[in-house]
């Protein structure tokens, strides 16, 4: 496990500059001037279906989001620049993924694990920055009491999917 004092000392700690209280205002101005997010992933109920047809309400990745605040071009040829909203519910996790680009992040509210296929495993609560290397396959696990609230933004190559989720089978890609 990697303690917090470990992670800033590489490099998380320019995610840290946002709280909870900066964000609500922001949303909602956004939404009363009708400049909500351009894109949302909902899971929803027909993203988890059974092989009997129905919605899984056991599926551990139900009711995870990811809002896309925005996005823009990375002064880099080639490369964006994208800025998320990550909501994880109480005992639910993000799913095992990975991202084109690296992954700069605040967890705004909430406790998470971020459990790595490499094996590490990084402890994060309210107010901790976070690095995710490109191309690393990650596990958010909400381990606290509320919905866990992602402040994410990504450096990631234009031409490919902002994630790619990993199964049990071949991996998929998502925008």
């Amino acid at each position: 496990m990697i303690d917090r004092r470990t992670l800033i000392r590489n490099g998380g700690a320019a995610a840290g500059a946002l709280g909870v209280t900066a964000l609500a205002p922001l949303a909602a101005a956004a939404a009363a001037n009708g400049d909500g997010p351009r894109e949302t992933h909902r899971h929803r109920p027909t993203d988890h279906i059974s092989p009997m047809g129905t919605a899984d309400p056991t599926d551990p990745t139900s009711g995870v989001t990811r809002t896309v605040l925005q996005r823009h071009p990375s002064p880099a040829k080639g490369w964006d620049t994208v800025q998320t909203l990550v909501e994880i519910p109480r005992g639910k996790e993000s799913g095992r993924h990975s991202h084109p680009g690296v992954e700069v992040g605040y967890i705004v509210r909430g406790d998470v694990l971020m459990v790595f296929d490499d094996g590490h495993v990084l402890r994060l609560r309210t107010g901790d920055p976070f690095f995710i290397p490109s191309g690393a396959v990650h596990n958010a696990r909400n381990v606290g009491t509320v919905t866990t609230m992602m402040l994410s933004t990504y450096v990631v190559d234009e031409t490919k999917p902002l994630v790619t989720t990993y199964g049990h089978g071949a991996a998929k890609s998502r925008s």
